[in-house]
């Protein structure tokens, strides 16, 4: 039962997760903020996890663990509540336009007008977009998110160390094993909330959606973000509930058969070492660190680990993006097929390895080479995705010239060219349309159009001076698409992507047992700990930040607020962005090898310090004092019986 409540704290907060990470683009446009920033808020969940994770995974030992695992899911839901609420506060989405969504126009600012004299300009001072309400309801966000690490704190190391303390040891990787399946069901279930809400306009109810001048597949498009952490909200609010039932301990598993008669003993034994464990707590902390740090296997561990996950962190952050702009699909279909090609073989491949431990009864040592040549050859199989390279899209004064020639990154933009010069456009708008050339321009009036037909998303634009082709140089609202060999390309990157998953999820059972047996048993809790503090100190916090910062770096447009002020990148510089998404990764990944061949050259020196449970040194020692009480109760007997013949004679 305590398995079924964890695997369901688990689908929880592997929920919130997968969706937060999901709704990251819609989060990026709905505030109109820098790939950098939403690093810093994805980050946010790691510091909150941070400020508690040392002190949870020691003391929590000494409490009651079940409890603290309920109120962890409980604080998890209040901050999924606290990320939502900026919708309730803020007003309606506003996108960046200059088209007119009816046909009624009032106005013809988006259209090549000659000796235009109106002179458009930004409705107040840029440096005033700071003290705008709105530009700093992400903060509710990143807030919400801290309190969602906060909360998520005690369930992986109390929880494990519960199932570690009171399991038997050929059954524990099969219960991790299970474990891991919640991890993979919970993102199986957001992969398929998020598509849902990012299918649904953000201010859906309040707006007419039929006026729309923009599709879920152009870059200003929000979602309804804050329908899916409102559901995560109450998950994780009913996944608490069961925990508050549960006793502090549990009887070891595999010993009431055994040895009946010997609970009581046995509980008397665990209460007193629990007494002399919280007399002596500040003191048996440092030892244990101290031990800990000078464990050469366990510190290796670690560093392999924050590697891994440096590496691992930045790819799936940012990975719906990368398939938005370098394969030209839509944000809820590139979450869809995250999900649909990574959630199945995860799920099978961490079955499928912990059977295998549990049924073959593999050793540590032929674990930790399984988990290492897996672990290399899913690194170097990634490493096929440079080869499914797709070309940028064509658009006029950013990555081609007016003429159709491709520019390269560092070349200035022009967007201004002879046929649009006496148009008197703004040159920092995005309104895209493609051209009948195919060709797309960022807005009607820099493509030269001069007359609209029809209203909405069915607007069309013709006698386009900058267009020139065979046909009515016509153009169409969005960017061009990228053509049929892209596609071709994205289904290869998603095989490519199974098999990735698959070896991964095979690697994760035995790496994680040669991790966890590498500590005494009276170390795991605080050691568990420590690998979290760790991971999410140098690796989770860090990596979305830097990364982001990065991909920031190879934006060649930025969208504009109605401020002035700069918004979310619109287009990037698609070889740059492809570099930096592949090749930081592989570098950090393949890093971590030489951690990780140190570990095997150790092992075979080494004894684990886990390789013998306490559990069966318990039972071995149970079992001999009981035939020692028998061998001393029939020389008793014996005796007595001597006696009784004695007094009769006499």
């Amino acid at each position: 039962m305590f398995l079924f409540a964890l695997t369901w704290a688990y689908i929880s907060k592997a929920l919130s997760a997968t969706y937060m990470n999901a709704m990251l683009t819609q989060i990026e446009r709905q505030f109109s903020i820098s790939t950098s920033i939403v690093g810093l808020i994805n980050g946010s969940f790691e510091i909150g996890n941070l400020l508690l994770i040392i002190f949870v995974s020691y003391f929590g030992i000494k409490l009651h663990r079940p409890i603290m695992i309920g109120v962890g899911c409980a604080v998890m839901g209040l901050g999924c509540f606290i990320i939502s609420l900026p919708h309730f506060l803020m007003g309606r989405y506003e996108y960046e336009t200059t088209i007119s969504p009816t046909s009624n126009l009032s106005s013809n600012s988006f259209l090549c007008v000659e000796n235009r004299t109106q002179n458009f300009k930004p409705s107040q001072d840029p440096s005033e977009c700071v003290k705008e309400m709105k530009s700093l309801m992400w903060i509710y966000v990143l807030v919400g998110n801290i309190i969602r690490g906060m909360g998520e704190t005690p369930i992986m190391p109390l929880g494990i160390s519960y199932i570690e303390d009171f399991a038997k040891k050929e059954n524990s990787p099969l219960y991790i094993g299970i474990l891991e399946v919640g991890k993979i069901i919970g993102p199986i279930i957001g992969f398929l909330l998020g598509p849902f809400c990012a299918t649904i306009y953000v201010d859906t109810g309040s707006v007419n959606t039929d006026d729309l001048t923009i599709t879920p597949t152009d870059i200003r498009w929000v979602g309804a973000w804050w329908i899916g952490f409102l559901v995560c909200a109450g998950v994780n609010f009913l996944a608490s509930i069961p925990f508050f039932f549960f006793p502090k301990t549990l009887p070891k598993e595999g010993l009431q058969d055994n040895v009946d008669g010997n609970e009581n003993a046995r509980e008397e034994k665990h209460t007193a070492k629990a007494k002399e464990e919280k007399r002596g707590f500040p003191k048996d902390f440092f030892l244990f660190m101290k031990s800990l740090s000078c464990n050469p296997i366990y510190m290796l561990c670690i560093l392999t680990s924050v590697l891994q996950i440096n590496g691992f962190a930045s790819i799936f952050t940012f990975k719906p993006k990368y398939l938005e702009h370098h394969y030209g699909t839509s944000t809820a279909n590139a979450i869809f097929l995250i999900g649909l090609h990574t959630s199945l073989p995860v799920c099978v491949g961490c079955l499928i390895s912990g059977f295998i431990m549990k049924k073959f009864k593999i050793t540590l040592k032929k674990a930790a080479f399984i988990a290492y040549f897996l672990f290399m050859s899913e690194c170097l199989l990634s490493l096929c995705n440079f080869m499914l390279s797709c070309d940028s899209i064509p658009v006029a004064g950013l990555t081609t010239s007016y003429e159709g020639i491709q520019q390269s990154f560092d070349m200035e933009n022009k967007f201004l060219a002879d046929c649009n010069t006496r148009c008197s456009c703004l040159t920092k708008t995005w309104d895209p349309v493609c051209g009948d050339n195919g060709i797309a321009y960022m807005s009607p009036c820099l493509a030269g159009c001069k007359k609209s037909v029809g209203t909405g998303i069915n607007m069309v634009f013709q006698n386009c001076s900058c267009i020139r082709s065979s046909g009515n140089s016509s153009a169409v609202l969005g960017l061009c698409n990228k053509g049929p060999n892209c596609a071709k390309k994205l289904q290869y990157f998603l095989i490519i992507t199974v098999f990735c998953s698959l070896f991964y999820s095979l690697a994760l059972i035995p790496g994680y047992m040669v991790f966890l047996r590498s500590m005494k048993p009276e170390e795991k809790s605080l050691g568990v700990g420590l690998q979290a503090f760790c991971m999410r100190l140098f690796a989770g916090i860090p990596a979305p930040i830097y990364f982001g910062a990065l991909i920031d770096r190879t934006c060649l447009h930025w969208g504009t607020q109605k401020c002035g002020a700069p918004g979310a990148c619109r287009t990037y510089d698609i070889n740059s962005f492809r570099g930096i998404y592949l090749g930081l990764p592989a570098a950090l990944r393949g890093s971590s090898f030489l951690p990780a061949f140190f570990i095997l050259r150790l092992i075979r020196k080494y004894p684990f310090p886990g390789d013998m449970d306490s559990s069966e040194t318990e039972l071995a020692e149970m079992k001999l004092t009981e035939k020692e009480s028998e061998c001393t109760d029939v020389h008793r007997s014996a005796k007595i019986e001597k006696d009784r013949e004695l007094k009769t004679k006499l």
